[in-house]
């Protein structure tokens, strides 16, 4: 029964360690991926260096499978500023560009600086410098990435954001659940909370500031918001019965959420100013896992009121559910992508339960991961890939299926429940 299954999802039993470091691993990339040179920055500075800007950057575009950049022993030279540049070495290489940078403390702040070379023609591609915190030297390395990936892929990088994950420690009364949240590439793993009970469903809001969860602290189900900056959360759902699957709404003023307060498991919306609660669905089948449209028009639920769970639409303002997945018996937890093209969701069938991506337009389902069970799956905010929980470790996947990660937790670690972040602003 769908509400058995359900049910046994957010009862998961695994064991983690306390504090997580994330490890991610390319297992597959991009075939002819692009040769690229991220040179070690040149460091002016009264103190030691703190972040290695030209690793970060490395490390970055060769997660994303589609930039194969050339180790640091194999460079030629090791230029800082153009005019030391010799383009014919790194040619004959077959480098196809080179990345060079500086970082200059100015008082309490540091100018980084940044230029992109296209080798074959000998000119710049882009050049950038940044002030920054001596705490923001990571991030303004993956916003440089983020400069980098749009400008030789025209497609928006998503190195600068973060990833919201459920980590579990030890077993039986002595089980211990923490959220937490780490930047893109796995660095800075920080606990937003921790608690004896399961904490289910983080969800970003769209401005990065807050996290809504489910908590079944105190033996309920609850729904919180949390601000990521302070840590303070309130309960903002704690009727009778289920309160679970927050999701937000575009603008970030309300949620939508699973609650059987009614009686029945249904979909509702919270207004988080107001506090006034709209109900979308009325149904005896269970509706729950609400996701809201990028356009805010519309929410798409999982209900199993054809008898299996399948993914159905309906009006943000309430009406009648419409059914949008046909393919496969089994289709639940769908998400919009950021554009609004496709949804992403788990697809089940004979060979168990797997991550796919709906094409909306065409109705083309496409099975992407290839083990057979995969849960929680969640788009990064430019689109191009997929994060989602299986077996003991996370997994990403390109929306193409040609570039894939994982991400694993060190010691004897599992981690469920990923969220990714919207873009950092």
């Amino acid at each position: 029964m769908f509400q058995k299954l359900f049910l046994s999802l957010l009862l998961y039993l695994s064991t983690a360690p306390a504090f997580a470091v994330l490890t991610i691993d390319i297992t597959q990339g991009v075939e002819g991926a692009l040769p690229i040179a991220i040179v070690p920055f040149g460091w002016q500075s009264s103190t030691a260096q703190t972040e290695d800007m030209a690793a970060i950057i490395t490390n970055d575009l060769a997660r994303s499978g589609r930039f194969a950049p050339l180790p640091v022993q194999s460079m030629p030279q090791r230029p800082t500023t153009q005019t030391h540049i010799d383009f014919t070495l790194w040619r004959e290489l077959g480098t196809r560009h080179l990345v060079i940078g500086n970082v200059l403390q100015q008082g309490s702040l540091y100018q980084v600086s940044f230029q992109l070379f296209d080798i074959l023609r000998s000119q710049s591609v882009i050049g950038y410098s940044f002030s920054a915190q001596p705490s923001n030297l990571r991030r303004t390395a993956h916003r440089i990435s983020d400069m980098i990936y749009k400008a030789l892929t025209g497609e928006i990088g998503a190195f600068d954001s973060r990833i919201a994950f459920v980590t579990v420690a030890g077993s039986g009364k002595n089980r211990t659940y923490r959220l937490q949240m780490s930047d893109a590439d796995g660095v800075g793993a920080q606990t937003m909370l921790t608690s004896q009970e399961p904490i289910l469903s983080p969800a970003w809001s769209p401005d990065g500031r807050q996290l809504a969860y489910t908590s079944l602290e105190n033996k309920r189900a609850s729904v919180f918001v949390q601000d990521i900056t302070t840590g303070r959360r309130e309960a903002v759902a704690k009727w009778k019965g289920l309160n679970s699957a927050p999701a937000w709404s575009p603008d970030g003023r309300k949620l939508a959420l699973t609650l059987s307060k009614d009686g029945n498991s249904e979909i509702y919306v919270l207004n988080l100013t107001t506090r006034a609660l709209q109900r979308l669905t009325i149904n005896p089948a269970i509706d729950t896992e609400p996701a809201w449209a990028p356009d805010g028009r519309s929410v798409i639920f999982t209900s199993d009121r054809g008898g299996r769970p399948q993914i159905y639409r309906v009006n943000s303002a309430g009406g009648n559910a419409q059914r949008i997945t046909f393919s496969g018996t089994y289709n639940a937890r769908a998400s919009y992508s950021p554009d609004g093209q496709r949804l992403v969701m788990i697809n089940g069938g004979q060979q168990g339960f797997r991550i796919a991506v709906l094409e909306l337009a065409s109705g083309q389902m496409n099975v992407l991961s290839q083990t057979s069970m995969d849960e929680s799956p969640s788009f990064a905010p430019n689109g191009d890939l997929v994060i989602y929980a299986s077996g003991r470790h996370l997994q990403a996947v390109s929306v193409d299926g040609r570039v894939r990660q994982r991400i694993a937790v060190s010691g004897n670690a599992t981690i469920r429940e990923p969220a990714w972040s919207p873009l950092n602003r």
